[in-house]
């Protein structure tokens, strides 16, 4: 199922399109919540990862617009909902999904979806292939490489050899231990996905690290260092995930 959030000021239209998704893709979208401000969408959004936001864009507070600078990474695909076609040409813009006109007509909305659903499905299927990579060297346990989608194709890293993975904006830089630095094509959401979950952990919205160059925990500064002695933040929220990690892992 598609996880999704809604973000509409107006219950009515919350409504309506929730019933609309239901009647016309049953069993295809689970809403995990209906937020009437940005604020709450962006609680919600944290909270839940969604695949796909509806949001409206002209709310009284703050406009949908400005949901985006609450965050590092868009991990969500985004379907603008508004009554007023002049925001259509800066939806565009902003590389939106796609946006619908309200009241939203379901043919409409269901292009919207079928255009998500294929550019999921090419997601997938890259993932698919990555995963694919990595698993070549199944019967040799010390050797694990995996195919990191690059604008030119895929890099083959080994996992031994990447120190951590840093988000920069829908890209993902992996730094490796020799001290080098490759782009993947792809947000840090993915990587983290097709890496060991054993061995890399989310310690930071944009920090992935390999447990294994871990050299200590800074409690009171709430950072880590690594074999390079680069120092990365660890998050509040990440820090008991993290600290259970590394002592599972040694």
């Amino acid at each position: 199922m598609i996880k999704a959030v809604i973000i509409d000021d107006e219950i009515n239209a919350q409504s309506l399109l929730e019933k609309t998704l239901d009647r016309y893709f049953p069993n295809r979208f689970n809403i995990v919540e209906k937020c009437i401000s940005v604020d709450a969408g962006v609680l919600a959004i944290q909270k839940y990862e969604p695949d796909l936001v509806f949001l409206d864009i002209q709310m009284p507070e703050k406009n949908g617009f400005e949901l985006f600078k609450h965050f590092e990474v868009i991990n969500f695909e985004v379907i603008f909902t508004t009554a007023h076609d002049k925001f259509g040409i800066k939806a565009i813009k902003r590389s939106a999904l796609d946006y619908l006109l309200k009241p939203i007509n379901h043919l409409e909305l269901a292009e919207a979806v079928k255009k998500f659903e294929k550019k999921n499905e090419r997601n997938f299927a890259q993932r698919k292939l990555s995963l694919l990579l990595e698993n070549l060297n199944v019967n040799d346990q010390n050797v694990s490489k995996i195919a990191f989608p690059t604008l030119e194709g895929f890099e083959l890293i080994h996992t031994n050899q990447i120190l951590y993975c840093k988000a920069e904006s829908n890209y993902c830089s992996i730094k490796k231990i020799d001290g080098s630095t490759k782009t993947a094509s792809k947000t840090l959401k993915f990587v983290e996905e097709i890496l060991p979950a054993t061995t890399f952990k989310r310690i930071h919205k944009s920090y992935v690290i390999n447990l294994n160059y871990v050299v200590r925990y800074h409690k009171a500064n709430k950072e880590i260092e690594l074999t390079n002695g680069e120092k990365l933040p660890v998050s509040f929220r990440k820090e008991e995930e993290f600290i259970n990690a590394i002592l599972q892992n040694h």
